[in-house]
């Protein structure tokens, strides 16, 4: 079962990293990176690197996320402008 998870999750991780650079809409690519990143935590936990999982859930899904989307609303897209 385990072994099944070891191949899963890094599929997984590549699968969501070109979702982030194939999507043209930033909000949507901002949420496949935290998808990205919760992935990646969860496999540094599978690991039995807890406390990098912690780091990485913590500042790579949440706090970056946060503030790409802070980030994108405080813009304003080209289209809007015309």
């Amino acid at each position: 079962m385990i072994e099944i998870i070891h191949i899963v999750l890094p599929v997984l991780l590549i699968v969501t990293s070109v979702f982030a650079i194939y999507f043209k809409d930033l909000l949507s690519a901002t949420i496949a990176l935290a998808a990205m990143s919760l992935i990646l935590s969860l496999e540094f936990y599978i690991l039995q690197a807890p406390d990098v999982a912690i780091a990485e859930a913590g500042v790579g899904a949440c706090l970056t996320t946060a503030i790409l989307i802070f980030a994108i609303k405080a813009t304003r897209r080209m289209e809007e402008g015309r």
